[in-house]
């Protein structure tokens, strides 16, 4: 710091900090640094950015563990892979050129986020998920559950090689673990050598299959969210305005969709309109339609929502009470009239969802 700002950069650093600084950790300090390191001169270090990156290295850490216990003792017999194996290798082969040409132009920050970002939604968000159902499936074939043991470990070996110069202590670690299970030999990840993107083939088919399956989840999860429908509650789905190929991928999908969407139940129906009392969502050309009849009590869930709205209302008058006060405005610390202004923006929006459910409720009596 410039030394005539010692005083006051300690007076508010006390100020903020009365029990110090929590520890987060050297690697979730590097990150943190590392992703701050834009073309800019001035960067803000914020204690709660930190914490999520002490966050990150957890995920990673858990990330891994799951891997741990499907890579020991990994034979070298036949291989098959599934679709979301050739998905996630693909991914990694864009994630790895990227993060190369960013560390030659020194993009430390552009090339730790891609990392930070493949990682923590690409990888544990989907992949992981996405490997679960084939490897409890009893069905499955010998060649396909090694195909995708072989994938865990190559792709989060490759992936702690990348992370290893920004997150090193987890990292290595990590790396010795991996290497004990699976019976490979290294000493160090310090002295391998950083993967190519040549290792891991592009595959724009996977990458369609799954974007689809993605979006078709992902559209299951936000009717359940809406509607305030258990996570672990199998729901019945119907689809319109599908396609032959549609048609063709839930049938090729159908053991993903069923897990990670909690599907019990999936039909297809030529419109919307046969399928009364359902909550719906656009996905491309599809409709997708959860019939709701015994899902929850419409009745209900009408009250429950109607007390969500009052209580954003009464609060939003609040908020716009103290914004329409001059004196408020103009003597509040500009921080504190911001936040009020967020607040009020945030109540508007979310008495709009609020209305958006209950007319969508009223159009299902």
């Amino acid at each position: 710091m410039q030394p005539h700002l010692r005083e006051r950069v300690e007076k508010v650093t006390r100020k903020d900090f009365p029990d110090g600084i929590a520890g987060y950790g050297a690697d979730a300090l590097r990150l943190t640094l590392t992703n701050l390191a834009t073309t800019g001169r001035d960067i803000s270090l914020e204690m709660g950015r930190v914490e999520g990156n002490r966050n990150f290295c957890n995920k990673l850490w858990n990330a891994a563990h799951y891997v741990f216990t499907h890579v020991e003792a990994l034979d070298a017999g036949e291989t098959q892979t599934t679709v979301a194996d050739r998905w996630i290798r693909s991914r990694l082969a864009s994630v790895i050129e990227a993060f190369h040409g960013n560390f030659a132009d020194y993009r430390f920050d552009l090339a730790s986020q891609g990392l930070y970002d493949f990682i923590w939604h690409e990888f544990c968000d989907w992949y992981l998920e996405l490997t679960k159902p084939v490897l409890n499936d009893e069905s499955a074939s010998p060649a396909t559950l090694r195909g995708t043991r072989h994938c865990l470990a190559e792709v989060l070996g490759a992936l702690l090689k990348l992370l290893h110069p920004i997150v090193p202590f987890v990292t290595e670690e990590l790396w010795l673990e991996l290497c004990k299970r699976t019976g490979e030999t290294s000493d160090t990840v310090m002295l391998e050598p950083l993967p190519d993107a040549e290792l891991f083939a592009g595959d724009a088919e996977a990458e369609t299959e799954i974007e689809w399956l993605q979006e078709l989840v992902i559209g299951v999860r936000q009717i359940r969210g809406e509607m305030d429908i258990s996570p672990g509650k199998r729901l019945p789905v119907r689809l319109a305005g599908t396609t032959a190929a549609d048609r063709e991928r839930v049938e090729r999908l159908g053991l993903y969709l069923n897990n990670l969407a909690r599907i019990h139940d999936l039909e297809f129906v030529a419109s919307a309109d046969e399928v009364r009392g359902a909550a719906t969502a656009v996905i491309r050309h599809m409709t997708l339609l959860v019939p709701l009849e015994g899902l929850i009590d419409l009745a209900a869930e009408r009250e429950r929502l109607a007390r969500q709205q009052q209580q954003a209302q009464t609060e939003l008058e609040k908020v716009q009470h103290k914004l329409a006060n001059p004196q408020f405005v103009a003597n509040a610390p500009a921080e504190v009239v911001d936040g009020q202004r967020n607040r009020e923006t945030e109540l508007q929006e979310r008495l709009d969802q609020l209305g958006a459910q209950l007319d969508r409720l009223q159009e299902m009596s």
